[in-house]
């Protein structure tokens, strides 16, 4: 693999350390095992040396170091996982390396060691500026707390940050989310990721929704949120690139748009995923016991319509939408061909257009009701 002729290709690196888990998460991470730090990096190092090695040194276009809570890392700990990176992998010219990180758990010394190792986009789990509403979620920050990582982070050179925001929390109201909002926008931040909240099954937050404990925002609500943050941060200077992203010009996470392009990515780590050829799915243990015990990965061969499907579900997602000339190299048969009867009943509800620069996608009202359309293609 030369520099010239790669492919593009991609890393994931998980850290899964919580100090404690959110009440809303199902990510496959876990809290009070902090001891386990030390033999994770060790085995975190020594799988990313041997998948180096595996695939000849590749060159890679984006690395991702997401979690978890990957600033719960030591320093020392963290610059050597980068240390790793850079030994046994190649990394292109301005490749994107982003890391999460909890606004409360944000030192210097783990910044400068970011820096040093090369990461040059922070990604800020802020989710509201609402302090009455984060120890619901068991987040254990505060805005004031956002406000200072975010002006450490800029002291130390990032000039590529997103902040991470949810909406549709039981309690809030749209006036919040705009409070929320303009907190936000205040920081300046390059990237904005604004999320709708997913009640997943087996969460704390879940099982006091399902009591009566807690009460979701009604859907009225929760689309008023969406509407004014179109409105509001494309006044603002942003362009909405994916359904719950937001950038400034040139700042779109490279990473997010690796995945959504079914492009082959690396990773490494407990719970970390790979897709390699764009047919086979690695699958590392979630458990970080199995991961340190050397379990193996678990693989899945994609049929070529979950294939077809997996490129559908991910175009959609972006405002661009399918890349039709790309869809067809990167499945042997064009999109028409595959859906053509699938898609036109989204195109007859003006659900989705054709555009004249060679893509299929979702209208402003398709985006609103994304699953619908999608069941016309399973």
């Amino acid at each position: 693999m030369t520099d010239s002729g790669h492919k593009s290709l991609g890393m994931y690196i998980h850290i899964p350390f919580c100090a404690t888990k959110c009440s809303y998460c199902d990510f496959p991470s876990q809290a009070g095992r902090m001891a386990l730090r030390a033999p994770y990096v060790d085995a975190l190092t020594a799988e990313i040396a041997a998948r180096g090695q595996a695939l000849g040194t590749p060159v890679v276009d984006t690395v991702y170091i997401g979690g978890g809570t990957p600033s719960l890392l030591q320093p020392e700990q963290m610059s050597r996982v980068l240390a790793a990176a850079h030994a046994h992998f190649r990394l292109s010219d301005g490749c994107e390396i982003s890391c999460e990180a909890n606004p409360g758990m944000l030192s210097a010394r783990f910044l400068a060691a970011l820096r040093a190792g090369g990461v040059n986009r922070l990604s800020l789990g802020a989710q509201s500026a609402d302090d009455s509403l984060l120890p619901m979620l068991g987040r254990r920050h505060s805005w004031a707390q956002v406000v200072q990582a975010v002006h450490l982070a800029r002291q130390h050179g990032f000039d590529n940050i997103n902040i991470d925001l949810m909406m549709g929390i039981p309690g809030q109201t749209p006036d919040g989310w705009q409070d929320t909002l303009e907190a936000a926008l205040a920081l300046a931040p390059e990237h904005l990721s604004c999320y709708g909240l997913i009640v997943e099954e087996g969460t704390p937050l879940a099982d006091r929704v399902a009591a009566g404990a807690l009460s979701l925002p009604p859907e009225e609500a929760e689309r008023a949120m969406y509407d004014h943050t179109l409105r509001r941060l494309a006044r603002a200077g942003y362009t909405q690139y994916e359904v719950s992203n937001f950038a400034r010009p040139g700042r779109a996470c490279l990473h997010n748009l690796h995945c959504w392009q079914r492009a082959d990515y690396v990773g490494v780590g407990a719970a970390a995923h790979s897709l390699v050829g764009g047919d086979t799915r690695l699958s590392n243990p979630a458990d970080i016991d199995a991961y340190l015990a050397g379990y193996s990965a678990q693989v899945q061969r994609l049929t070529a319509e979950e294939r077809r499907f997996e490129s559908v579900m991910l175009g959609l997602r972006t405002t661009a939408g399918v890349d039709l000339a790309a869809f067809e190299a990167m499945h042997g048969l064009s999109f028409q061909e595959a859906y053509g009867d699938s898609a036109r009943k989204s195109l007859e509800q003006a659900l989705a257009v054709y555009t004249p620069d060679g893509f299929f996608r979702l209208t402003r009202r398709g985006m609103d009701v994304m699953n619908t359309v999608l069941l016309d293609f399973l």
